[in-house]
């Protein structure tokens, strides 16, 4: 891998982000509503001359075009605006609350890639055994279901039934003086089903997935060379057939994680995470726009680099693509 590799996937994330930052613009100040009514509404009146002063302060009297640039030119700054109603940065908000997200979409990730990779492998031994059964059914189940249908559920089930796990928040009130290592865990405590419920749609996709490309790798030229040679059945899975059926999955993972963000902001609403989806939803109702346009932003640059590390990791995956510009 050169330095020009790096070079060019930096420029394309820049100009898709550029992109992102204009289409989110301009369709969130179409939409529907005018956020100076809801900001009259919450000071307890609304009249022309209120309506005229709040859209000088906050810039809404402007043409879009103007607008747009202003924003545009504060962004490259790395000035994302003023919340409406919060009275502080949109990077100030968003700071506080990409954390929660982070470990929430991270830990998904990680849980339905390792989980389905698994199974998917198990599976793959016995095409035609029970439990090749079982992840195919699971999977249709798993990736039919509404990941908010998902959420509800398991709050009803460990609210009602067995209450196991916390079904909202992050942390308990009554540790917040505790140590790190109680304070890690109580974290955790509270990740259980956010996580799982995230992790359950694109778990299933990955088990099924990484099922088919490991029988269609199990079936190749060097993977009998390899069992000829006395190799063991678990090396011949896990070391040989394993790292090639692993480009499909490398490549899903990059294209889905976008999709991962935008469930984890429904997560967060259902079970009350503290983290970027709440302040999202909250700035929707609200008509907010810096604050939800922030939150876009940061959404996008998360995506931008997840697909720039899976161009990495596919490189790596693969030594044939290291030599090729």
């Amino acid at each position: 891998m050169t330095a020009s590799f790096f070079i060019r996937r930096i420029a394309y994330g820049l100009l898709l982000m550029l992109g992102v930052v204009i289409l989110n613009f301009l369709l969130i100040r179409l939409a529907p509503g005018d956020p100076a009514v809801v900001i009259a509404g919450e000071m307890g009146g609304i009249d022309a001359q209120m309506l005229a002063a709040i859209r000088a302060d906050y810039g809404l009297d402007k043409p879009l075009p103007t607008q747009l640039w202003i924003y545009l030119s504060n962004v490259v700054q790395g000035n994302l605006g003023e919340s409406f109603f919060f009275n502080q940065p949109v990077a100030t908000l968003i700071s506080a609350r990409i954390g929660p997200t982070i470990l929430l979409v991270l830990t998904a990730q990680v849980l339905s890639i390792v989980i389905g990779m698994f199974l998917g492998v198990i599976a793959a031994r016995k095409p035609n055994g029970p439990l090749s059964g079982f992840v195919s059914v699971f999977a249709t189940i798993g990736y039919a279901v509404p990941v908010f249908w998902t959420g509800i559920m398991l709050v009803i089930l460990f609210a009602s039934v067995f209450p196991i796990f916390p079904v909202e928040g992050m942390r308990s009130v009554r540790l917040r003086d505790a140590g790190p290592i109680a304070q890690f865990f109580d974290v955790a405590h509270h990740l259980v089903l956010p996580a799982f419920t995230l992790a359950i749609i694109y778990l299933a996709q990955y088990a099924r997935l990484s099922r088919a490309s490991m029988m269609d790798v199990l079936g190749s030229d060097y993977i009998r060379t390899a069992r000829a040679k006395g190799a063991t059945e678990q090396s011949v899975l896990f070391k040989h057939a394993l790292r090639n059926a692993a480009l499909p999955i490398l490549t899903v993972a990059g294209l889905q994680f976008g999709n991962l963000i935008s469930g984890a902001l429904l997560v967060e609403t259902v079970f009350n995470w503290p983290g970027m989806g709440r302040l999202a939803f909250d700035s929707i109702l609200r008509r907010n726009y810096p604050t939800v346009l922030g939150v876009l932003f940061f959404a996008a640059a998360m995506v931008v680099a997840a697909n720039i590390l899976t161009d990495l990791s596919y490189r790596w995956a693969d030594p044939r693509l290291r030599g090729r510009e």
